[in-house]
């Protein structure tokens, strides 16, 4: 299979169906800021090849359901309103990523106040992967009125909860450090 097809040299992209738009068009803002947050969560994975816990592979399967998941959510969004979309979001997605973070967050240490992305390397990556989902989450909201049906805004808002969670439990059994915001240091 070729991966170049010259369809977009002058700027468009296709829709699932085939249907050209600007690649600059809002949908594919926000398709495409998604395909990057699964990206980083991917670069977040990756730094756990030399680590060994014995929870790993368990978080592993975990957070590939979710890039999995999340794939799908770039597909809705990138077809058309008139169209069937071949794979649909539903609402026990949102659940299971609910049910994972309760899970994780009985095992962390309460937060009693604001911490900044930190600790290890894979913990950092998730930091700025839940950033990257956030502004998903905002190029989502800017075309709710394509999307009417989607349940794609709030598995983003949900996700990006997610990976707060998934960075502190990373940090948590791989022994990384949270650095607290110190307010008296402005």
């Amino acid at each position: 299979m070729r991966i170049y097809t010259r369809s977009g040299d002058k700027g468009t992209t296709s829709l699932v169906y085939g249907r050209r738009i600007p690649k600059n068009d809002p949908r594919v803002e926000a398709y495409g800021t998604i395909d990057e947050a699964n990206s980083l969560i991917g670069l977040a994975l990756s730094f756990l090849d030399d680590v060994d816990w014995e929870g790993k592979q368990e978080f592993l399967n975990i957070m590939h359901r979710v890039q999995t998941v999340l794939f799908h959510v770039g597909a809705e969004i990138s077809t058309p309103l008139d169209r069937e979309v071949a794979w649909k979001l539903e609402q026990r997605h949102i659940d299971e990523l609910e049910k994972q973070i309760d899970e994780w967050n009985e095992q962390l240490p309460e937060l009693k106040q604001f911490i900044l992305p930190s600790g290890h390397k894979v913990s950092s990556a998730l930091h700025l992967a839940r950033t990257v989902v956030r502004r998903a989450e905002r190029r989502a909201v800017s075309i709710q009125d394509q999307i009417p049906e989607s349940l794609a805004v709030a598995y983003l808002n949900r996700l990006s909860d997610f990976l707060f969670v998934a960075a502190r439990y990373v940090n948590k059994e791989l022994k990384g450090t949270e650095i607290p915001l110190q307010v008296d240091d402005m």
